[in-house]
């Protein structure tokens, strides 16, 4: 499954029907990845090809502080996390279109283990913005000025059991809820009050370690639930209540580094699963490989329709356009394929090496692919079809230091790409 392959040829002009957006109601439409977590964003008429040199570049800024989260834009802002200058404290900058800064706002302490630098993107709902800290603070903010309104420190409070990666979870809001994973034996999952931070419920424990997927919102057969994930289950919540509903943890066997040990899905889960139409796709790196579920009508079980071996992504998110499953897969923690995964069926469409790079993250807007390699900053741009992965414009990243591990962003034709500290946005 993972011999490399490549097309001699793409039309570009191919006929692609991209996926179009299904907003779960009462759901926040400007979370992480986009509209409800899909990495599909809803731009059209974006460029077919990109300058020799690159896209118009409109700003670049330098200063926001190292992390790996995402930039959200809401009408004539821009708020991103970082560390603050003594990378001790997580901090929310708020920015115009031009990329002059607004304000900047401590709002929680960092990671203390591996990987400090600001994961949460944050989720913006009725002029407010939800934040959680890498120590599992969950906060809430004006956006207009940056004041916090109400801080709950969840992670102390429900006995956060995290992995050693610590929370990299972006919060799922809807309706009057603010949703948190901590994990651990008092409570899987929590809601608290959106405008005031009081417990609204609490689920059972499954008596599991947290992970690093922020959940997502569905609807289905007119039911709403909640799907998320520890480090070694799936499962789904009622979004009222927080009673857990139905729990996946069937991963087979799974290697890592050998043929030999067994991972069971454990502590490496970061990507937020897939949904269409009483269907959920999930899958982790490490071999643990890619799985569908079928939702029962009541919502109470699921079941597997089909699982995939090459597609296995690491942490670098997966899209649906059309009917069709776009993302990179794991090789190894340096290298990966990109793949294309048929939604119906599961069968493998390609896997292909992008010839000089190796796996990364993944977006899509009007039929278009923008894939961002981690270990060398280039951004490229593909035609989402499943003839084959052919990448028709690049340009590299080079300024910031460490891996490239933030998902980007388009809103209003324009693309916006974080490296660390820095943040920039081109016209598409």
């Amino acid at each position: 499954m993972r011999n490399a392959f490549l097309f001699a040829a793409l039309l570009f002009s191919a006929c692609t029907v991209a996926q179009t957006p299904k907003f779960t109601k009462g759901a926040s439409v400007n979370g992480w990845r986009g509209p409800q977590n899909t990495g599909v964003y809803p731009d059209k008429g974006l460029l077919n090809e990109w300058p020799a040199d690159g896209p118009k570049k409109i700003f670049e800024v330098d200063n926001a502080g190292k992390g790996y989260s995402s930039p959200q834009v809401v009408g004539d802002r821009i708020y991103l996390t970082g560390l603050n200058d003594q990378e001790d404290k997580e901090v929310l900058n708020c920015y115009k279109l031009d990329g002059s800064k607004v304000y900047t706002v401590e709002y929680g302490h960092r990671w203390q283990g591996s990987y400090p630098e600001t994961r949460t993107t944050a989720t913006f709902s009725d002029g407010r913005l939800y934040v959680i800290s890498g120590m599992g603070e969950v906060v809430c903010l004006n956006a207009e000025d940056g004041k916090i309104l109400w801080t709950v420190n969840a992670g102390e409070k429900y006995g956060r059991k995290a992995g050693m990666w610590g929370t990299s979870e972006c919060p799922l809001v809807y309706d009057d809820k603010v949703i948190y994973t901590p994990s651990g034996e008092q409570a899987t999952i929590v809601a608290l009050n959106k405008f005031t931070g009081e417990e609204i419920w609490k689920s059972a424990s499954l008596g599991d370690r947290g992970c690093y997927v922020s959940p997502i919102l569905i609807e289905y057969k007119g039911k709403r639930q909640i799907i998320g994930s520890t480090a070694s289950h799936v499962f789904g919540a009622n979004p009222e209540t927080g009673e857990i509903e139905w729990t996946f943890d069937d991963w087979g066997p799974k290697h890592y580094g050998n043929t030999n040990s067994r991972r069971g899905g454990d502590n490496i889960a970061t990507n937020s699963p897939l949904y269409s139409d009483g269907r959920i796709f999930l899958c982790h790196g490490y071999d643990i490989n890619g799985f569908q579920l079928q939702l029962a009508d009541d919502l109470k079980s699921v079941t597997v329709t089909w699982r995939t071996e090459a597609l296995d992504t690491h942490h670098g998110g997966y899209v649906l356009v059309g009917d069709n499953i776009y993302g990179s897969n794991w090789l190894n923690n340096n290298a990966g394929n990109w793949c294309c995964i048929d939604w119906k069926t599961g069968q493998t469409k390609y896997e292909t090496a992008w010839e000089g790079k190796g796996k990364g993250s993944i977006i899509s807007a009007d039929g278009k692919l923008i894939c961002y390699d981690e270990r060398r900053g280039t951004v490229g741009l593909a035609k989402a079809t499943p003839e084959g992965f052919n990448v028709v414009s690049e340009f590299r990243i080079t300024n910031g230091s460490g891996p490239y591990w933030a998902h980007p962003t388009i809103s209003k034709g324009i693309l916006y790409v974080r490296h660390a500290g820095t943040f920039c946005a081109y016209k598409i």
